[in-house]
Parts: C-alpha cells; sequence; structure tokens
C-alpha cells in the first residue's frame, strides 16, 4: 500500500528496509489517542457526524488477519477449494462462551472469491485444533507462495487498472511487492489455458498425445477461445516494470516476486521522481529505407502507489497515533506530485494511472491530484476517471472537494489567501512549508470532479484507511515547470552590481564607479588561518551525516522539494510531435550548478573493473554492482546440446535465454525472458539504466561426470514455461495418487535392481529412461485415487535412484494440500552414500532443497535458489548466485 514516509515509528524508519529485526514492541501500552490527529479529521468532517463515533472506535480496534491466493486460477482455485471443503467445516463448529466463532470470510468485492479475511481473536484462535490446523495451512501455502498475506486495502488499485492482455505496465514504487504480484499475475491471465490449448494442438498435428485438462483448466480455455491474446504461441507478451528507490528493497521485491516465476517481469532501481525513459529497439521501415531510431518506451497502465504519512494504518501501526503530526503529510506533498507528474508524462495517450496512498489526509491525495492535472495542461489532456461502478461490492466514499490545511503548530487553514495574509503580518513561522497547491482549486475555469476520487474508511468494511483514484492521459502533454514558492534572492554579484549603477557619480571617471564598490564591499580581510570566509561557509555546509537511498525521511522530502535540481527527461512518443516539445520535464531558468551537457548523467557511469583479492564489488555510492544481462545465440553449442537432449519443438524461441555474466558463457545458470524483456534490455545496454532483476531461472548445470547425460537440469521456476515443448522421450506419466504420495515422502527411492517395481505406473517408464532430468506430469484421472488437475514437476533419474527436485517445504506443502496430513519425510539416501562408498560402490544423496549429489554429480545446488538476480562470475571463471541481502528475509511479506 502507500508506503510510510515518516519517520520512526512508520515503518522501518520510512522506508529504509534491510538490517535486523526491529526490537518487538508491546502496542497494547501504546494510548491511541493524538489530539492533533483526532481535531483535524474531525474538524474536515470524513464522516457524517452519525458515523464519527465508530470510525474512532474502528481505528482503534486491531485491523484483521487477510490473505489472497495467488498464481494463475488453475493454481489458485484448487488451494481456495482446500479451504473451502477442509478447514470452513471445522471451524464453523467451534463455539466460545456460548456463541459460535466467526469462520474466515470471503472478501465480497474481490473476483473469484481468491481473498479472504478473519477477525477471530488470537486467544480463540490459538485455543482450539481446528484453528491450529488452518493456520498450518497458511503458513505452509504461503511458504511455497500459493497465498500471500496482503492487506485488504492494499488489493484495490490493481483490480481498478482494467488490465489487458498485452500491455506494458509500470509499478514506480513497488517493493514489498503485494501489489506487483496482483499485477503480475493479471500481466500473465488466460495464458496458461492458452499454451495448453496450442500445445495440445501441436501435438495432435504431429499425431502425439495430448494430456486431458481438468475442469478449471476446461473452462478457462473456453473463456480465452473467445477473446484471448493468441499471439506468440499463447504465451502472454506484456511486461510489468516493478521499481523501487531503495536498493535492499529492491532485492525483496525480488524475492517476493520470485514465487510467480514471470520471465515478463523486469525489477529496477531508481528513484520515481526522475525516473528515466526506456528506449526501444530501432524499426525497420516499410520500404526498407533507414530503421526508425529514438524511439521510447510509453505505458498502457501505470501504479503510482506513492510514499506517504501512512496514517491510515494505525490499526496495524498504532506508533501513528504516537508520532502523527500535520507536517508529515506537507513534507511528502511535492514527492507525491513530482511522481504522479512524472507517471502522467510516461502514458501513452489513452493509458492510465492509478494514484494511492494509505493516508486519509486530502494534501496527500485530492490536492496532489489536483496539482498534477493543472501541471499537465488540465482535463482535456488528463481525465479523472470515474469509477463509482468499479467492484460494486466495495463500500467507499467520494474523493472531498473542500478541506483545510492544518500548519505543524495545529493551526487551521481554510484558503491560501489566509496563509499569505498571515505571512505579510506574522512571518513564516509554523507556514513556510505550505504551498497553495494543498489547498482546494480556486478559480478555475472547469472544476476537477474530485468526487470521483475513492476513499476507503475503517468502519465501513473492517479495513484500514486508504485512498484511490484513476487519471486517463487524452492527449500528449508538456508539464509546466514547477514554480518558486518565493523570489530567490539576487547573488552578490548582481546586488552589488545594481548598487553601483545606483551610486551617483559625475559620469566621466570610470575610477568612481571602482571606487563607488569599494565603499559598498570593501574587500574582506584573508582570515587569520589563511582560509576565505567563501571556502570556510563552503565546509560549514558540508553534510555531517550521509543519506541513505531509501524511500525518504520527512526532512529530506523536504529538503528535495526546496531543491531547484531537476533533470530533464527525454520522452519521445511512437506517434510524431513537435520536435522537442511534447512530453518534457523543464526546468526553466536552469539551475545554478546544472550540466549544460546532452549526456544524461547515468549514461556516464562505467562498469566497475573485476575486483581481486576479496575486494567488495561496491559502487561509489556503495551500491552492489550488477551483473550485466548477456543473451546467448541459438546456435551456442550448450543451447543445441539442451534443445537435442530434451527434443524441444521447434516452435519454442531459443533466441529468449541469457546469461547474468561478463562473460556471456553459460558456466551455471541459464535464465529465460519474455520477447519485449529483452528488446528493452539490449536495447537499453550500458545507458545508466540500473536493472537488478529479469527472466527465471530456466536451467541449471550439474557437474555430471559420464560425457552421454545432458548436465543442464530444468528448474521448477522455468518448467511451466517449458514443459509443453519438451518431446515424450524425457516425459513421465503418473496418474496415482498413492505413487505421487510416495514420491513426496521418500526421498531417493531406488530404481535398480527390483526397486523400480515399488514405484507404481512409472516403474518400467524411469527403469528405462536414461539419466538426467526428466519431466513429471501428473495427469489428470477419475476415482479416488485420480487428480483433478494437472500438475508438472521436475524429476532427475540417476544412476540407482529417482528423486523429485523440490525443496522439502514445498514437500511438506502438498502432502498437506493433497493428503491432508504432515508426515515426516524420509531420507536415507545419505547413509546409503556413505555404506556404498566405504565399500568403494556408488550412492545417492541429496541437499537440504531437493539438489541431487550421486556418484556423477561432484558438486550440486540447490532447486530454490533465493533471488535469482545474478551469476557473479568467480575468478576461475564459475558462477555464485546472489541471494536476498542479510536481514531482508524477515521482511519479506504483505502490505
Amino acid at each position: 500500500m502507500g508506503k510510510r514516509g515518516g519517520k520512526r515509528g512508520f515503518r522501518g524508519g520510512g522506508r529504509g528496509g534491510g538490517g535486523q529485526r526491529s526490537i518487538r514492541t508491546d502496542y497494547s501500552e501504546i494510548p491511541k489517542t493524538n489530539h492533533l490527529y483526532e481535531k483535524y479529521y474531525d474538524e474536515l468532517e470524513l464522516v457524517e457526524a452519525t458515523e464519527r463515533d465508530e470510525f474512532w472506535r474502528a481505528l482503534r480496534r486491531e485491523l484483521p488477519n487477510s490473505f489472497r491466493f495467488t498464481g494463475s486460477k488453475g493454481q489458485a482455485l484448487p488451494v481456495q477449494q482446500i479451504l473451502k471443503d477442509r478447514y470452513i467445516p471445522e471451524i464453523i463448529s467451534i463455539e466460545y462462551n456460548g456463541e459460535l466463532v466467526d469462520p474466515p470470510n470471503a472478501i465480497p468485492w474481490f473476483p473469484d472469491q481468491l481473498a479472504w479475511q478473519m477477525a477471530t481473536p488470537k486467544n480463540v484462535v490459538r485455543k482450539f485444533p481446528p484453528f491450529r490446523s488452518f493456520q498450518q495451512f497458511l503458513v505452509s501455502e504461503t511458504n511455497v507462495g500459493n497465498i500471500s498475506r496482503q492487506e485488504v486495502v492494499s488489493m484495490i488499485p490493481p483490480l481498478l487498472m482494467d488490465v489487458k492482455p498485452g500491455m506494458t505496465l509500470l509499478d514506480l514504487c513497488a517493493a514489498p511487492g503485494s501489489k506487483a504480484a496482483q499485477l503480475i499475475e493479471m500481466v500473465h491471465a488466460g495464458e496458461e489455458a492458452r499454451m495448453l490449448r496450442t500445445i495440445a494442438k501441436s501435438k495432435r498435428d504431429n499425431g502425439r498425445e495430448a494430456s486431458p485438462d481438468g475442469e478449471i483448466r476446461k473452462k478457462e480455455i473456453q473463456e480465452e477461445e473467445q477473446s484471448g491474446h493468441w499471439l506468440d504461441d499463447g504465451r502472454t507478451t506484456g511486461l510489468l516494470i516493478a521499481n523501487d528507490a531503495d536498493y535492499k528493497r529492491s532485492h525483496m521485491l525480488i524475492h517476493q516476486m520470485k514465487r510467480l516465476n514471470s520471465p515478463n517481469l523486469i525489477v529496477t532501481n531508481h528513484d520515481a521522481t526522475m525516473f528515466p525513459s526506456i528506449k526501444l529497439p530501432s524499426e525497420p521501415t516499410a520500404d526498407g529505407g533507414e530503421p526508425i531510431r529514438g524511439k521510447y518506451l510509453k505505458f498502457d497502465r501505470i501504479l503510482a502507489d506513492v510514499p506517504c504519512s501512512g496514517d491510515g494504518t494505525c490499526r496495524k501501526n498504532p506508533n501513528v497515533w504516537k508520532d502523527w503530526n500535520p507536517g508529515n503529510a506537507i513534507g511528502l506533498f511535492s514527492t507525491q506530485l513530482r511522481i504522479l507528474t512524472r507517471a502522467i508524462s510516461m502514458l501513452r495517450v489513452g493509458g492510465k494511472v492509478v494514484y494511492s496512498t494509505c493516508s486519509m489526509n486530502p494534501v496527500e491525495n485530492e490536492a496532489v491530484v489536483a496539482a498534477a492535472i493543472e501541471r499537465c495542461g488540465g482535463q482535456s489532456r488528463v481525465e479523472l476517471v470515474d469509477c463509482s461502478d468499479a467492484l460494486p461490492n466495495l463500500e467507499r466514499r467520494q474523493g472531498l472537494t473542500s478541506w483545510k490545511v492544518m500548519d505543524k503548530h495545529g493551526r487551521m487553514w481554510s484558503s491560501w489567501q489566509e496563509v499569505e495574509q498571515e505571512k505579510a503580518k506574522n512571518g513564516e513561522d509554523g507556514i513556510g512549508r505550505l504551498s497553495g497547491y494543498m489547498f482546494p482549486p480556486q478559480d478555475s475555469e472547469e472544476n476537477v470532479p474530485l468526487d470521483r476520487c475513492m476513499r476507503i474508511y475503517p468502519h465501513l468494511q473492517d479495513t484500514g484507511g486508504f485512498f484511490i483514484t484513476v487519471l486517463q492521459k487524452k492527449s500528449e502533454i508538456k508539464v509546466r515547470p514547477e514554480e518558486q514558492k518565493q523570489q530567490e534572492p539576487h547573488s552578490f554579484i548582481v546586488s552589488a552590481a545594481e548598487a553601483v549603477v545606483a551610486q551617483p557619480t559625475n559620469g566621466t571617471n570610470p575610477i568612481e564607479k571602482i571606487e563607488a564598490l569599494d565603499d559598498i564591499a570593501p574587500p574582506s580581510p584573508v582570515q587569520e588561518d589563511g582560509v576565505s570566509s567563501a571556502a570556510r561557509q563552503n565546509k560549514e555546509n558540508v553534510p555531517t551525516s550521509p543519506k541513505t537511498a531509501s524511500k525518504r525521511s520527512i526532512d529530506e522530502v523536504a529538503d528535495a522539494a526546496a531543491s531547484t535540481k531537476r533533470p530533464k527527461f527525454r520522452d519521445e512518443v511512437n506517434d510524431p510531435a513537435p520536435e522537442g516539445a511534447e512530453d518534457r520535464q523543464i526546468h526553466f531558468p536552469p539551475p545554478p550548478a546544472a550540466q549544460l551537457s546532452a549526456t544524461r548523467p547515468e549514461a556516464n557511469l562505467a562498469s566497475p573493473p573485476p575486483l581481486l583479492n576479496g575486494a567488495s564489488n561496491l559502487k561509489k555510492n556503495k551500491q552492489p554492482y550488477e551483473e550485466p544481462f548477456i543473451y546467448i545465440s541459438p546456435d551456442h553449442a550448450e543451447l543445441r546440446t539442451i534443445s537435442a537432449f530434451y527434443n524441444l519443438s521447434p516452435r519454442f524461441p531459443l533466441d529468449r535465454f541469457m546469461v547474468r555474466n561478463a562473460t556471456g558463457h553459460p558456466a551455471k545458470t541459464i535464465y529465460y525472458t519474455s520477447a519485449l524483456a529483452r528488446s528493452i534490455l539490449t536495447a537499453n545496454e550500458g545507458s545508466g539504466i540500473k536493472f537488478v532483476h529479469c527472466g527465471v531461472k530456466m536451467f541449471v548445470k550439474q557437474d555430471v561426470q559420464r560425457e552421454d547425460v545432458c548436465r543442464w537440469r530444468i528448474q521448477a521456476e522455468g518448467l511451466p514455461v517449458l514443459e509443453g515443448w519438451v518431446g515424450e522421450e524425457r516425459v513421465v506419466r503418473l496418474t496415482s495418487r498413492k505413487t505421487l504420495r510416495a514420491l513426496l515422502i521418500e526421498m531417493f527411492p531406488k530404481v535398480d535392481g527390483q526397486g523400480w517395481r515399488e514405484l507404481g505406473e512409472i516403474g518400467e517408464r524411469v527403469r528405462d529412461a536414461g539419466m538426467g532430468c526428466c519431466v513429471l506430469r501428473v495427469e489428470k484421472g477419475e476415482g479416488e485415487d485420480g487428480f483433478g488437475e494437472r500438475m508438472v514437476l521436475p524429476l532427475w533419474r540417476s544412476l540407482h535412484s529417482l528423486n523429485l527436485m523440490l525443496p522439502k517445504e514445498e514437500r511438506k506443502a502438498m502432502l498437506l494440500r493433497l493428503y491432508g496430513e504432515d508426515t515426516p519425510l524420509m531420507d536415507h539416501s545419505k547413509d546409503r552414500f556413505k555404506v556404498l562408498k566405504a565399500q568403494g560402490g556408488e550412492g545417492d544423496t541429496a541437499d537440504d532443497e531437493g539438489g541431487v549429489v550421486d556418484e556423477t554429480i561432484v558438486e550440486a545446488e540447490g532447486i530454490e535458489d533465493l533471488a535469482p538476480v545474478g551469476d557473479k562470475v568467480d575468478e576461475k571463471g564459475g558462477e555464485e548466485h546472489d541471494v536476498v541481502p542479510e536481514g531482508m528475509k524477515e521482511q519479506v511479506g504483505g502490505e
């Protein structure tokens, strides 16, 4: 949700992220009262007088728990059905103090009942076994990414973006990633059904058998046949760029998003107020002439969930009660306005931006929206969209059309004219940071329909406070420059020159002017230490404490708001526009120290040389250096080996594979991206844009000693993209629930000797399969021993045994989900390995995350590595995988 930009008491010091887990606070000891907080919102009359008491009672109650089922419908609906069929019937029969407890309830306005909320008190949850079982289910599915804990109001903005197949999306302030996860699900909506239909048709055309589909996927396929996006063999062609200004939080975002395994996701690390223009590749002309150059990416939809004071979150962040003051919102206004205007400028004509905060303050909400529309040319160019018909079961209130502004001393001001009068009489104490834009628009030729904005209040549906609005770009714009709050004083030289001219002289002797200057500004004596006063002042003005690259605190935002150093943006549009005129943020006059160079400042960042002797690979700002994204040729020897071993269909694109190292050689990991992601990464190589993640891990290399075995195994996260195009030679089909249960519980069941006979319907197939990675297709079946929906899992056939390449937590989650049991896992392979080695034989073993170690594999890697953000090349040419930065794991979660 809207990220809080405050100081202590607001999430992690205003968005800093990282570091150690904070010391637990007993929130019950925090008094839930704040005179200014209550005074301001009572005087604003946010709600009717009859609702006011309930409004404040709701704000003082603890926020209910909420969660959302994630992934495609084919993944989310079966998990949701388990909740309905297994856990809800047990919970609704529980009595406490003579009354039935409230079970978890589906949120009425969320599509397909995929979001739920539970208000049951913690002491009741801990007391009854059905709740404990339900909690175990939630934890298990959250760990594997099928459930996301997310605040209810945080789910609203993505639902209002009206995402369509093939669209290009930008989330400007994305960490920790709950809303970005919703957006990437929308980007991939219907893709699974389209790909299954395309693959089934391709197999039938080639006389091969296609896997049967379950009822959920059959319904999806029927829906997609009517309105689907069938380009690129059913694969989605859309893209989400998720950005965050803080480097550590961008890696937390990667870890959160990794669970969704999308090749259509790019993560960047930039200040949202200055998000760079993204170049597109040159396009050939129809007549074969000179390629069209200089095109830049325009977005169909942008989410601007901006830093905010967060005063609507006091139900889950009680520190708001003790820390709230009116200066929080005032200090963030300029940053919020810059983010929104930047977002509008990056939209294509007809595109939409959703602006949201978790604040109830009109200074951060309606005032920002009105000011952004005015700066972008008015309502003829930017329109507020009426969303009153969207999400019909969501209770909301209209946006405010009039409000007051409270200064840092708690005084209320009805208009900017009142503030100016006070300044003239008594100076700027307490009101120096106020701006005319913070007040309701006055004397406008056309009133901005701010009532189209959407406000969510806690007492309406037991949620937090929230603000959302949707703006649509109707035509190209030229963003009007920011106005200075007051006339800047002349420099000393200009003032002195004016004074000299004004001095009376006889007009004949120029020496008189020089003498007049000496009278006005006598030469400054040199200080005793030999340092001039100017140098001394410059030294005194050096900042005494470093600034972090976080979403800035209130004080930092105030400094940024006062700064005039604003970059220019080059935002060429797809359709021709007047030369040099459209969609540029312009600062005039230029700041005194501006570099008048046509080169972007970021483009001058040179790649650091390789570091030796264990030196830290950091840029000057202590940000870790990111390895480049290097695409490999489809004719590369390693890709030819992979394609031959898995007998990949010629229809599967081989030009989208890349590596994350400067050599461009696939040393340990090969990633896969979408076509548009490839175009963006290659066109902007060396441009200074800070890309920190793209692609899913498709193949990981094993050091197999036998020459006839392919060393590249398919990663679980890349399997959904690839599995339909793998030849039957490496496919194993499973239909029995009993067989899958055995594979989940026991690691490395024996295949050699007579061991294959214990593996049910797959025994003979795996006995005859050669060593290496296989695709295990769990087919839909009939009866109690069959599966309702198909699944696909990675399988490793070693010399003596077989193993599902799944981490232990995934195995346990599947056992609980499919069989309702918490059976301990069996791993006898390590003991067997030791015995066989002692006898001079060969054996198998496994690592903690499902990797394979046997006599043919010298070095094993876990199946599920954290945060695939790069493969750092060590001195010997091997690759090391980045993980979530230290201290990040505890912070990954819903908003």
